[in-house]
């Protein structure tokens, strides 16, 4: 997997002295021509990560600004947003190779503070020292990634939510 390097600390900063881009996204979906919306339902929405460290990474979040990943949620509530994760996340395997799919809740008080999942496939033959936590750090880079190809791959993923 070729990557770029990703300026960890510049980001860091920008997330924790700006708002809620989840909620930027709620509000004004593609409106940046990164976090595409692949999937919507009237609670949750599911869109491309702007910063990807593998090919397919979408995020899925409540529409509502909720900060704990089971605290903060009825059950229902929380069995529907997994609901939208499960479907998201068969779409992300039919749409690129995929030996693995990690699914994995992120974010802090201090930063990226409304709940979210990531869907992160991991493609096959990455070596094994490559794999689990080292594919998913920004700090070992991220993939050179374009608007016109999360536009490209948002469509791909949406097609195959509709099959």
């Amino acid at each position: 997997m070729q990557r770029i390097p990703f300026d960890v600390k510049a980001y860091t900063q920008r997330v924790q002295s700006s708002s809620c881009f989840i909620c930027e996204v709620v509000v004004r979906p593609g409106s940046d021509e990164w976090h595409e919306v692949v999937a919507e339902t009237e609670n949750d929405i599911a869109f491309l990560c702007k910063y990807p460290t593998l090919l397919g990474h979408v995020l899925v979040a409540p529409k509502v600004h909720h900060e704990h990943v089971v605290g903060d949620f009825a059950e229902d509530a929380y069995l529907q947003l997994m609901a939208l994760v499960y479907k998201v996340a068969r779409a992300v395997e039919a749409t690129v190779e995929v030996e693995r799919t990690y699914l994995l809740s992120l974010g802090s008080q201090q930063g990226n503070s409304h709940v979210h999942w990531h869907i992160s496939p991991l493609p096959p033959g990455v070596p094994y020292h490559e794999q689990q936590f080292h594919a998913l750090m920004a700090e070992n880079g991220v993939l050179p990634w374009t608007p016109e190809q999360a536009s490209a791959l948002a469509q791909r993923l949406r097609t195959a939510l509709r099959n």
